[in-house]
């Protein structure tokens, strides 16, 4: 099982990112998907999941209205489209999903917003 995430950076307060988690070793369509994220002191925090169809998709309070998850079981991709980003928002975003018999992370991708 392997996660990759692609498509951090440095980006100026209310811009746009979108970042990709790449899925290898198991059967992704089968797999619901969640987005983490961890700022430097913080704990890690749950940002957004997805249930495995792509129908069903919950989000943390802090980025409802400006996050979307989304996949393409074809490609073995979940998605993070972050939108007015905000200082806050600068952390270390891991995806994450459980295959048995534990959690599977990525390595995770900086996102870094300026004020």
């Amino acid at each position: 099982v392997q996660l990759v995430e692609s498509g951090g950076g440095l980006v100026e307060s209310g811009g746009s990112l979108r970042l990709s988690c790449a899925a290898s070793g198991f059967t992704f369509s089968n797999y619901a998907m969640s987005w983490y994220r961890q700022a430097p002191g913080k704990e890690r925090e749950l940002v957004a999941t997805i249930d495995s169809a792509g129908s069903t998709t919950n989000y943390a309070d802090s980025v409802k209205g400006r996050f979307t998850i989304s996949r393409d079981n074809a490609k073995k991709t979940v998605y993070l489209q972050m939108n007015n980003l905000k200082p806050e928002d600068t952390a270390v975003y891991y995806c994450k999903t459980f295959v048995y018999p534990r959690v599977r992370w990525g390595q995770g991708t900086q996102v870094t917003v300026s004020s």
